[in-house]
């Protein structure tokens, strides 16, 4: 499918630096050995990324999409594989996980750099949507309001099917501003992995699924974070300024050497949403199935709704 009509330039981030620790028992017992969950085709006959590649670029092509990477995964021959045909420089090589927040700042420095106007959508690598068309349509609606109004950050969260407390939450406001009535909502607060009782109590108030999944100026974003993480900022304005120079590869090594692990949603977004709330709403996504694939149950319950006659030790997920 050609990607969507759109007015601005769009650019897109996949994360895919994650080592998914947590699942490797599981992936030993299906392929005899480990891989880093995103590479596993656990559906189908494509990786979880592939899937994330082939999705994003319903939206966004190809050599704009920028896909961060832990340097360490490339001694699996079959990261190798499914990175070969990447366009060149869209790879961005991580040399340490430090969470979602170097994440996402070490490509939308070199995604920045490229495209300084760009409108930027951010794809998890390791998610299931199960009615994906219409899931990109709920990013593309995403991208427009920032395109109308580049100071907003647009989160999508889902509706969710049952209280779940493994997941991320987004608590939208009751709000009646035009917005509003649009879908987009104000966001009164995150609240990463309740226990069960306020699980349900989300659940029953109104309260999202946060997918991770993002639009936003990459400008505002990098305006945004010089106030709520300066020190963030600090060190990626330093490899900003280092792309594309003999010495990039060195200031990368030394910034990722000083910096603390940072969490995406904990450390900028929460601060934002308090300090800056103006600027960050929240898209309701419905009628989709979207799963986050970070634990063995949650994937053994769409395999069985997907392969219900074969036993998950036959599944191929090489």
């Amino acid at each position: 499918m050609s990607p969507l009509f759109h007015s601005q330039v769009r650019c897109g981030i996949i994360l895919a630096a994650g080592e998914g620790k947590r699942l490797q028992p599981f992936i030993r017992q299906l392929r005899g050995k480990d891989l880093p969950k995103q590479y596993v085709n656990f559906v189908g006959t494509r990786s979880m990324l592939e899937h994330t590649f082939h999705r994003a670029e319903r939206l966004i092509p190809s050599d704009r999409l920028f896909t961060v990477v832990g340097r360490d995964h490339l001694r699996h021959p079959e990261v190798w594989r499914q990175l070969s045909d990447r366009p060149k420089g869209s790879v961005i090589l991580q040399p340490l996980n430090k969470e979602t927040g170097p994440g996402i700042f070490l490509p939308l420095m070199h995604l920045h750099k490229q495209y300084p106007e760009a409108v930027v959508a951010v794809f998890p690598s390791d998610h299931f949507v199960l009615e994906e068309d219409l899931f990109m349509r709920y990013v593309d609606q995403a991208c427009r309001v920032v395109e109308q109004d580049p100071s907003r950050l647009v989160l999508l969260g889902v509706e969710p099917r049952a209280p779940e407390p493994e997941y991320g939450y987004i608590l939208p406001v009751d709000d009646t501003s035009p917005s509003s009535r649009l879908g987009i909502c104000p966001v009164s607060r995150f609240i990463e992995k309740p226990d069960r009782r306020a699980a349900k109590e989300l659940f029953h108030n109104g309260g999202l699924w946060n997918t991770m999944v993002m639009a936003f100026k990459a400008k505002t974003l990098l305006a945004l974070a010089s106030k709520v993480a300066p020190a963030l900022w600090h060190s990626f304005q330093r490899i900003w300024h280092s792309v594309g120079t003999p010495a990039e590869s060195e200031v990368v090594e030394d910034v990722y050497r000083r910096i603390e692990p940072v969490n995406f949603s904990k450390g900028l977004l929460e601060a934002i949403s308090v300090q800056y709330a103006s600027h960050l709403e929240v898209l309701p996504v419905r009628d989709v199935y979207w799963s986050d694939w970070g634990s063995e149950r949650r994937i053994k319950i769409m395999l069985e709704k997907l392969n219900p006659l074969e036993p998950l030790t036959e599944i191929q997920t090489v």
